[in-house]
C-alpha cells in the first residue's frame, strides 16, 4: 500500500489505496479518496460505478502516467492551476475527462491560464 504521494513512484506496478470516499463525480467514472493526512488522490475508472459506494474504500490502481513540473526556470502557480480545473469541470463538453497526450494537457492549461488573467 502507499500513500498519495508515493503514487508518482509506483507508475510499474499496480498499488492499494485505502482512503475515505469525498466525492464521486456524476459519470460514476471517478471518485475521490483522502488519505489520513487529509491529502486526495484522484481514481479515474475504465467503466462507470454500478453501485452506489460511500466510507472506507480500497482501491487497487495502475498509474498509466503523471507530469512532473518542474520549478527550475518557472515556478508552478497552484492557485491558478486550480482555478484552471475547476473551468475544466465548469464546462466538461469542451474538457473532456480522459487520459490524453500531455502536451494537449499543457496546451489546455495554459490557454485557460491565459484567460483567467
Amino acid at each position: 500500500m502507499v500513500d498519495v504521494m508515493e503514487l508518482p513512484r509506483s507508475c510499474i506496478n499496480p498499488v492499494c489505496f485505502i482512503g475515505r470516499l469525498e466525492k464521486t463525480h456524476h459519470t460514476g467514472k471517478m471518485f475521490i479518496l483522502s488519505d489520513e493526512e487529509g491529502k486526495n488522490g484522484i481514481i479515474e475508472l475504465m467503466e462507470p460505478l454500478h453501485e452506489e459506494i460511500s466510507g472506507i474504500l480500497e482501491a487497487t490502481i495502475m498509474c498509466a502516467s503523471y507530469v512532473q513540473f518542474k520549478e527550475d526556470n518557472h515556478p508552478f502557480d497552484l492557485g491558478l492551476y486550480n482555478e484552471a480545473v475547476k473551468i475544466i469541470h465548469e464546462f466538461p463538453q469542451f474538457y473532456p475527462l480522459g487520459i490524453v497526450q500531455h502536451d494537449l494537457i499543457l496546451m489546455n492549461f495554459h490557454m485557460i491560464a491565459n484567460e483567467l488573467h
